[in-house]
C-alpha cells in the first residue's frame, strides 16, 4: 500500500471517475480493517435488522441497557476495545477453530473462544443482577460474538488464522481473504447499512425465522464449515474481483440475515 502522501496525490489530481473512488475506498477499508469481523457496516446492518424483528417490550429494555448507542452501534463495541488493553482477556473470544463443525474445547485458545463466551455471557445477562456498566458491556460482547461468529472465516480452520494468511488481491490491491469476507465484498455494494438491511429484511419471514431459530450453536458451526469450499476457491494466482463476489456474496447475504434473526431471538430470551 502506497504511504499517505502517496494516497493524496490519488485523489487531489487523478482524474477519477466516481466508480474508481468508490473501489479505491474500498480498498482502503478493507486493509484497515484486516482482523475484524465483518467491518462497520456489516455490524450495524445485523443489528438493524435484529432490531425490526424484535419484540416492542424487548428493545425498550435493550435500548435502555445500551443508553445512549444503538443496538447497530454496539456491534462494533468489541472490535474498538481492541486498543484498550484492559481487555485484553477478551481478544480471543471474536472466533474459534472448528475442524469439521464440532465444538472441541481441548483444541480453541487457552483465554477463551466465540462459542464459550457467548453461552457464557448469556447465561450472565440472564440471571440479572449485573451494575448498569458491567450489563451494558457483557451485552455489547454478546452481540459482537453473534454477530461475528456468523461470518464463516470466523469459525477457522485452525490453519491460517481464519483466512488471514491467505494473501491475495483483490482488483489489483493486496489484502487477505479475511478481510475481503468482513467488508470488502459488503463495503464494495456502495450502499448504507440501511440500504443493505431493507433489501435482505424484505427476505426474512416466518419460515426462515423458524428455520434459523431452531438451530442449536452446533448448527451454527456446521453452517460455517459447509461454506469453506466455496470461500477457498481460489484462482492459483490468488488474483481475483468481479466474478468471486459474483459467486459468493450471497453467502455474506445469508450469513448477516442468519445472524440478525438468531441476535433478535437470544435477546428476547435475555429480555423478554
Amino acid at each position: 500500500m502506497n504511504s499517505s502522501g502517496d494516497l493524496s496525490s490519488l485523489f487531489y489530481f487523478a482524474p477519477m471517475k466516481k466508480i474508481q473512488i468508490l473501489t479505491l475506498t474500498l480498498l482502503l477499508s478493507m486493509t484497515v480493517s484486516q482482523s475484524f469481523a465483518w467491518g462497520q457496516l456489516g455490524h450495524y446492518l445485523i443489528g438493524y435488522m435484529a432490531e425490526k424483528q424484535m419484540k416492542k417490550s424487548t428493545r425498550k429494555k435493550v435500548d435502555k441497557v445500551l443508553l445512549p448507542i444503538s443496538l447497530g452501534r454496539s456491534g462494533t463495541w468489541m472490535d474498538e476495545i481492541r486498543s484498550d488493553r484492559a481487555y485484553n482477556y477478551a481478544e480471543t473470544w471474536h472466533y474459534l477453530t472448528s475442524k469439521t463443525g464440532e465444538y472441541d474445547p481441548a483444541i480453541q485458545e487457552k483465554t477463551g473462544d466465540a462459542y464459550e463466551a457467548i453461552q457464557r455471557i448469556k447465561a450472565e445477562l440472564k440471571a440479572g443482577g449485573l451494575d448498569p456498566k458491567m450489563e451494558a458491556e457483557k451485552l455489547k460482547m454478546l452481540i459482537h460474538m453473534v454477530e461475528d461468529i456468523h461470518q464463516p472465516l470466523h469459525v477457522g480452520t485452525g490453519d491460517d488464522r481464519g483466512g488471514n494468511d491467505i494473501k491475495i488481491e483483490y482488483f489489483g490491491r493486496a489484502t487477505n481473504l479475511h478481510a475481503l469476507w468482513d467488508s470488502g465484498m459488503i463495503d464494495g455494494q456502495g450502499m448504507s447499512y440501511s440500504e443493505i438491511g431493507d433489501e435482505l429484511f424484505r427476505r426474512i419471514n416466518p419460515e426462515l425465522q423458524t428455520k434459523y431459530r431452531s438451530a442449536s450453536m452446533q448448527d451454527w458451526l456446521k453452517e460455517a464449515v459447509s461454506y469453506r469450499p466455496m470461500i477457498y476457491n481460489l484462482p492459483e494466482n490468488k488474483k481475483i474481483s468481479y466474478q468471486y463476489g459474483y459467486e459468493n456474496y450471497h453467502i455474506a447475504e445469508e450469513r448477516m440475515i442468519a445472524a440478525s434473526v438468531r441476535l433478535a431471538q437470544i435477546l428476547e430470551e435475555i429480555y423478554p
